[in-house]
C-alpha cells in the first residue's frame, strides 16, 4: 500500500493490553488515511536493573530488554494485520525514555497514538505518565486510546472563543473521513462569576450570546466541509463535564492544548486532562498547528 501523503501514523508499544488497543485503533486510522503504520517500542536501557539476581553486564541487560521489546512488536504487528492485512508497517526498538522517544517520533508523524495506561498501571484509575507527557509536548495530534473504540458515532469537539481552530479543523477532517457528524460543544457556567451577581443576570440573553460565539467559531468550517452534518450544543455546565457527557457513544472527542503562564501549547489545560482520564472514547489532543501536519509531513 502506498501512502497518500508520505506520512505515517505512529503508535507506542509496550506489551500492555492498552497499547495493543492503541495499535488496533491506529491500524484502522492508518488504513483510513492511506498511510503507513509505524510501531515503536521505547526502552530506557539505563533504568533497568534486575531484582533478586546477581548484577549482570550492561550489554546482557540490554539484550534482555531488546528481546522483550521485539516480542511486543511481533504481537503488535499481528494485531495490526488483523485489522488491515495489506497495511504497510514499520517497526523499531529505540533506546531512551518512552515519553521522549515518542515526542521525537511526533516530529515526523501525521498522528501519534498511545494507550491510556502503560504496564503496571491501576486499571481504570490513572492515565499513564507517558501518555500525559506525549499529549502535552508532541508536535502532531495525539490520540490517547481509551474507552469504547469501535463506535461509528460522531466526532465531538470542544469549542471556546479563543483556542478552537486547530481542534475544529481536526474534528471536521476526521468526521469527513468517517462519514459521521460533528458534535460541537460550547460550555459556559456561572461558577466563575461573582455569586452576588448571579441572581441578577439575564440567562436567556447570555445563552443567546454563547450561541453566537459557537456559531462564529463554526462558520468557516461549515463552509469548508459542506457534507459534514454539524450538531451544535451550548451547555450551561463545566466544559469537562459537558464534553464527557457528549462523548457517550462518540467515535472520538477532540480537545486543544492550552499552556499556563503564557507558554501556550506547552502544558495541558484542565479540560484536556479531565478528558484523558474520564472520556468514554478515544481522545485527540491537537496543538494549534495540528491539522496542517498531514500536508507538511514527508516520509
Amino acid at each position: 500500500m502506498e501512502t497518500e501523503h508520505g506520512g505515517r501514523v505512529v503508535v507506542g508499544v509496550d506489551g500492555s493490553d492498552c497499547a495493543l488497543g492503541a495499535v488496533r485503533w491506529a491500524a484502522a486510522e492508518a488504513r483510513r488515511r492511506g498511510m503507513a503504520l509505524r510501531l515503536v517500542a521505547a526502552v530506557d536501557w539505563t533504568s533497568f536493573m534486575p531484582i533478586g539476581v546477581a548484577p549482570l553486564g550492561q550489554e546482557y541487560r540490554r539484550e534482555i530488554l531488546e528481546r522483550g521489546a521485539e516480542d511486543h512488536l511481533d504481537t503488535a504487528v499481528a494485531a495490526a494485520r488483523r485489522i488491515a492485512s495489506d497495511l504497510r508497517i514499520e517497526r523499531e526498538v529505540r533506546g531512551g525514555n518512552p515519553a521522549t522517544v515518542l515526542t521525537e517520533e511526533s516530529e515526523r508523524a501525521v498522528l501519534l497514538a498511545a494507550g491510556n495506561r502503560g504496564r503496571g498501571g491501576f486499571a481504570g484509575l490513572l492515565l499513564g505518565s507517558v501518555g500525559v507527557s506525549v499529549a502535552a509536548h508532541a508536535v502532531c495530534p495525539v490520540v490517547i486510546v481509551r474507552g469504547e473504540t469501535g463506535s461509528t458515532g460522531p466526532v465531538v469537539v470542544g469549542v471556546d472563543a479563543e483556542h478552537s481552530d486547530a481542534a475544529l479543523g481536526f474534528a471536521f477532517e476526521e468526521a469527513a473521513r468517517r462519514g459521521v457528524p460533528v458534535v460541537a460543544v460550547h460550555a459556559w457556567s456561572e461558577a466563575a462569576l461573582d455569586p452576588f451577581l448571579v441572581p441578577l443576570l439575564d440567562w436567556d440573553a447570555i445563552r443567546e450570546d454563547e450561541k453566537a460565539v459557537l456559531q462564529k467559531a463554526l462558520a468557516p468550517w461549515i463552509d469548508k466541509y459542506l457534507d459534514v452534518e454539524v450538531r451544535p450544543i451550548v451547555a450551561r455546565d463545566g466544559a469537562a463535564g459537558a464534553l464527557v457527557h457528549a462523548a457517550e457513544g462518540a467515535a472520538l472527542v477532540v480537545t486543544g492544548t492550552r499552556g499556563r503562564g503564557g507558554v501556550r501549547g506547552l502544558l495541558l489545560g484542565s479540560v484536556s486532562q479531565a478528558l484523558l482520564r474520564h472520556a468514554p472514547c478515544p481522545v485527540a489532543v491537537v496543538r494549534p498547528d495540528g491539522p496542517a501536519r498531514e500536508r507538511d509531513v514527508v516520509g
